[in-house]
């Protein structure tokens, strides 16, 4: 299971909110993928129904939460592309200050 979010983090509140879920998400298995990508191992649709009504309780009441079910071969299947960064062309004017 894959669970992806967007929570608002405004106010203090909100950010109450939003650390008590990504806390859940953790203490039920879920390891973070990014920072509001969580994924999880389920054996089976037995367990990923379990996961699914344990979401359904906690999910906030404002935001975007998304779950997705991959299996296991297509998680095996996952890419990480990484760019390489590239030092910015600008030309850098020095200023010096020459005192005697």
């Amino acid at each position: 299971m894959i669970v992806m979010f967007d929570l608002p983090v405004k106010t203090p509140a909100q950010r109450k909110t939003a650390t008590k879920f990504r806390k859940f998400l953790v203490e039920d298995g879920y390891h973070m993928l990014q920072f509001s990508i969580y994924a999880r191992v389920c054996n089976g649709t037995d367990a990923v129904d379990k996961h699914r009504k344990r979401l359904y309780t906690v999910v906030p009441s404002n935001g975007s939460v998304r779950m997705m079910v991959i299996t296991e071969k297509q998680y095996q299947d996952i890419e990480i592309l990484v760019g390489v960064l590239k030092e910015e062309k600008k030309e850098i004017k020095y200023e010096q200050l020459t005192l005697y």
